[in-house]
């Protein structure tokens, strides 16, 4: 039904569409605190179902073939952002042995040790081993984490609250809440060089998200641009290849990004750039700006139903578009 109907919603040639999916992470085993990114076997049952009703195709592949108006019926393309190391150790043996291509979007300062601010603030409030948190001398409030439900919602506060703050307003508050917290924290959390290299002798495709993952709307546009391009040129020169496609940190228009940053992404030659706004791409969609989304249910049919309703409800909002 799934397969029938989506060949319906997506089909080929000209009027056809591409599903672009989103990951981060890919655990071991289930995350009995921070359990929102699939484990080893739900990822696995997630990329057969997804084979089994879509034709997934390299992201480069499938945005020429969209310009070009030739993609096949029920296309779709696979995408992780940041560049967790668990990507290389989880999630590449299954999609190797699936025979799934994915593009990795990397933020190049965490390569070889580093960490993101978010995981520094969840690492702390997970490894704490305190009943409670006291961050009032930064102005972060007081905060029980006595348990796994409050730890996550401890967690999901922080972050909002900072999410928006300047890179480096960001980056202290983060070493704050660790040094409070007072424990040890990861350093392997992300790629190393040379596991960037092996993705892409596995096939897969490597393409920038910028050097420290800011809020580009936040940025000056030089200093935006700046981000941009010291990422591909990184990575580039780590890969000895071109990289042509960009992700655009957080990645929500006119909220992350701003207009002129996507006109700067286009300038600078990349193919593609992708987004975090749902939806499908198309023919008429701006390769500068083209939709993503997480179909994040477990089941086989909501998994399904999900991927038909971003189609169907991508269709609504085109047809509104249109009218308007």
């Amino acid at each position: 039904m799934i397969r029938t109907l989506a060949n319906l919603l997506s089909p080929a040639g000209k009027n056809g569409r591409l599903s672009i999916l989103i990951f981060h992470r890919v655990v071991a085993q289930r995350d009995p605190v921070f359990d929102w990114h699939p484990d080893a076997i739900a990822f696995e049952r997630r990329m057969q179902w997804l084979r089994t009703w879509f034709h997934v195709l390299p992201l480069d592949e499938a945005v020429l073939r969209l310009r070009e108006q030739s993609l096949p019926a029920r296309a779709a393309a696979v995408s992780f952002d940041d560049g967790y190391a668990d990507n290389y150790h989880v999630a590449l043996p299954i999609l190797q042995r699936l025979g799934v291509p994915a593009t990795f979007f990397v933020a190049t300062g965490y390569i070889n040790g580093g960490r993101m601010w978010n995981d520094t603030i969840t690492e702390a409030v997970r490894h704490c081993g305190k009943a409670t948190l006291d961050l009032s001398g930064a102005g972060l409030g007081t905060h029980d984490i006595s348990s796994a439900e409050a730890m996550r919602r401890t967690t999901a506060v922080l972050l909002d609250g900072l999410k928006y703050k300047a890179v480096r307003e960001r980056s202290q508050a983060a070493d704050y809440v660790a040094q409070v917290a007072g424990c040890r924290l990861p350093a392997d959390l992300m790629m190393t060089s040379e596991q960037v290299r092996a993705m892409r002798r596995a096939g897969m495709l490597i393409g920038a998200h910028t050097v420290t993952h800011p809020i580009l709307a936040r940025l000056d546009p030089d200093e935006a641009r700046r981000e941009v391009v010291n990422s591909r040129d990184h990575l580039e020169d780590l890969l000895q290849d071109r990289v042509g496609l960009f992700a655009y940190p957080n990645g929500r228009p006119s909220v992350d990004y701003r207009a002129e940053d996507a006109e700067s992404v286009r300038g600078l030659g990349f193919d593609a750039a992708v987004t975090t706004a749902w939806g499908v791409a198309d023919a008429g969609s701006d390769r500068m700006q083209l939709p993503r989304f997480t179909p994040w249910d477990g089941t086989r049919l909501r998994f399904g139903v999900r991927l038909l309703r971003n189609l169907l409800d991508d269709s609504r909002r085109a047809g509104t578009q249109i009218a308007s």
